[in-house]
């Protein structure tokens, strides 16, 4: 998904292709928990691959993959903080508390990227939206309010919420970092293919680090899996959300991830035969009503 290209789709598709995306790797991600690379290993590969991709479409874009030396301080911190951080702790927390609950913390980036983009950059917003943000992510917490409310009987719930939390701060920050260099006028592609990289390269030596080597699972369901959690997953999804995030500002981004789980738990029960109860409904019902509210342009007096 080239720059250019990009700028001319429209916000709607900006918005809906993440969230698409997103939500299938939610499954996807199964092919890869099965195999027997471990899970640090598996996410330095995705990266790996994916900033292969990135660099290779800024090349073939004409974009020079160069960075002033200030940046490339960015870059690194954004892949050790975004895309190794937060997605090693979110699969550790999912080890400790339901991955549901690690869910709606996450649906808190709406709130942080808010309250983030007004102190750095006076970015205002409504109360009109940040009410119906309010009503998304309690959306979201009836879907998975079962799962939340045994939490407490879970005996590492703490750590769970921790690492859950840290994945979130990390998440937010990464983002700002990246957008911060763009707002520069640094490219998005080249960033994002040093920041993956980076994030990859760190993943991958603290997988060398622990013991775990560097394997590999040659089948085509781990290899395919990889493939599009790259391609799809990273490549074409965080260059749609970064561009909706420069076009509509990062707190309506962050909506990106109230309504993942949403289309996330569809999947699931066409492929998985999850099966909605009536509170699940309701949440979603409003979840969607509440997006729909959010994202509704400004009307002025």
């Amino acid at each position: 998904m080239g720059e250019t290209r990009a700028r001319g789709l429209p916000t709607w598709f900006l918005f809906l292709a993440p969230v698409a995306i997103w939500a299938s790797t939610w499954h996807v991600i199964l092919y890869q928990l099965g195999s027997t690379v471990p899970v640090l290993t598996s996410v330095g590969w995705r990266f790996l691959l994916a900033a292969l991709m990135l660099a290779a479409l800024a090349r073939r874009q004409g974009a020079s993959l160069k960075l002033p030396p200030r940046a490339h301080g960015f870059a690194l911190a954004t892949g050790v903080i975004q895309y190794a951080g937060n997605y090693w702790a979110v699969y550790e927390a999912e080890r400790y508390v339901p991955s549901g609950l690690v869910a709606v913390l996450f649906c808190l980036m709406v709130f942080m990227n808010a309250l983030v983009a007004w102190l750095l950059w006076r970015q205002p917003v409504s109360r009109r939206f940040l009410a119906a943000s309010s009503g998304a992510v309690l959306g979201v917490a009836l879907i998975f309010w079962p799962e939340i409310a045994a939490t407490g009987a879970r005996p590492d719930a703490a750590l769970g919420l921790s690492l859950s939390f840290f994945a979130v701060v990390a998440a937010v920050i990464g983002g700002f970092f990246t957008m911060a260099l763009t707002r520069r006028g640094l490219p998005l592609l080249p960033v994002l293919a040093w920041s993956m990289g980076y994030g990859a390269a760190f993943l991958l030596a603290l997988s060398l680090a622990t013991g775990h080597g560097l394997r590999f699972d040659t089948a085509w369901p781990y290899v395919g899996s990889l493939v599009y959690l790259a391609a799809f997953g990273s490549v074409i999804a965080f260059t749609l959300y970064y561009k909706l995030a420069e076009r509509r500002g990062p707190a309506q981004a962050a909506l990106v991830g109230v309504l993942v789980p949403v289309i996330a738990l569809m999947v699931s029960a066409a492929l998985e035969g999850w099966q909605a109860t009536p509170l699940a409904l309701a949440g979603m019902g409003l979840c969607l009503v509440s997006l729909v509210v959010a994202t509704r342009p400004q009307v002025k007096p």
